[in-house]
């Protein structure tokens, strides 16, 4: 009769487990970013007063 005294041993990591998670990880941290700096881009006033000449010339106004 055999006995286990002890647990199997973890699985421990091969080449590229985790990758997307990575991946995943970069791509939200410079979408954030690019979001940060459109908001401070279009926060200015001249941004501003340029986007809505631009949108009331489209709608005929």
């Amino acid at each position: 009769m055999t006995t286990r005294t002890s647990p199997r041993p973890a699985r421990r990591f091969r080449g590229e487990d985790g990758i997307a998670t990575a991946e995943f990880s970069i791509v939200t941290l410079a979408a954030v970013g690019f979001a940060g700096l459109l908001v401070t881009i279009l926060g200015g006033g001249q941004v501003k007063s340029l986007l809505t000449g631009m949108i009331s010339k489209a709608l005929g106004g």
